[in-house]
């Protein structure tokens, strides 16, 4: 049975691009019978507002969008999250970071450096932290993943271009194979768990879709070079393996893609200004 899943996170109005990845989810659980689940990403406690998790349930069913079973609220868990940097903690693959963005930025601004490469997770780390101890962490700080540990941990680099994932959307259609000197050197030492957060983007989304036997992981096309680091993630922690659908994104007049603080845009906007649910789906191209 396929089983895809929407994700959004509660800190603002949803807008015509959530509108399509809701949709496209949506139907291509419902085109083979399948399920489809709702998720709540709220580990960003800062910025997430309840006001805008209900406006998400109000947005999306009054669009015509309807999913199984109850809702997976992030917040709520935490202590899972814990457990799996804690294994991954454990076997020697995570170390404590206390760099700001700014640290970082100065590193790589050494003439030594080069050009600084831009990965999945913003600027590539450039390794300050990484003689630090897992061990010898702090609760202020941040823990990253030591690539060059993590693929040694899998057997190496050989046995990490054996791994791969399936794409079944219509930009990066087929197999794709891990390559082992991107992943140290485009996408590098990641953090696994944020100082206010205690989690990660990458690694929550890893264990929810496993807990939430998702098979197919449907997300827009801007997510697609965070693949690689999300199959190394499952291969470390030994998670199912589901495929992935790269759609394509929402875009305004100037090629712009739509973003939460684009409040014109916003699902409510066109409910107040008296459009129908078929007209908002028109918008995006989507019956």
């Amino acid at each position: 049975m396929r089983v895809t899943r929407f994700a959004p996170s509660p800190t603002g109005p949803l807008h015509l691009g959530h509108a399509y990845a809701a949709l496209v989810a949506e139907g291509r659980a419902r085109a083979v019978g399948g399920r489809f689940l709702l998720r709540i990403e709220d580990i960003d406690r800062a910025r997430s507002r309840i006001e805008y998790e209900k406006l998400i349930y109000d947005d999306l069913s009054w669009i015509g969008i309807r999913w199984d079973g109850p809702v997976l609220r992030q917040s709520d868990r935490l202590q899972v999250y814990a457990a799996a940097l804690e294994t991954l903690g454990s076997r020697g693959l995570l170390y404590p970071c206390r760099c700001t963005r700014g640290d970082i930025r100065a590193a790589l601004s050494a003439p030594q450096e080069g050009a600084p490469i831009v990965g999945p997770d913003g600027l590539v780390y450039p390794g300050t932290c990484r003689g630090r101890r897992y061990a010898d962490r702090q609760d202020d700080d941040a823990l990253r993943l030591d690539m060059r540990a993590a693929i040694a941990a899998l057997g190496g680099a050989s046995a990490v271009a054996a791994l791969g994932f399936t794409e079944t959307g219509p930009i990066h259609p087929g197999h794709h194979a891990l390559d082992p000197d991107h992943l140290m050197e485009g996408i590098g030492d990641v953090v696994l768990a944020r100082r206010d957060m205690g989690t990660s983007y990458h690694l929550a989304v890893v264990v929810d879709d496993a807990d939430q036997g998702v098979t197919e992981v449907t997300r827009g096309v801007d997510l697609f070079e965070a693949t690689p680091l999300h199959r190394l993630l499952q291969a470390l922690l030994g998670l199912p393996v589901p495929d992935w659908h790269h759609h394509d994104l929402i875009r305004d007049a100037a090629g712009k893609r739509l973003a939460k603080r684009d409040d014109a845009r916003a699902i409510a906007a066109y409910r107040a200004a008296g459009e129908t649910p078929a007209q908002v789906r028109a918008r995006v191209g989507v019956q």
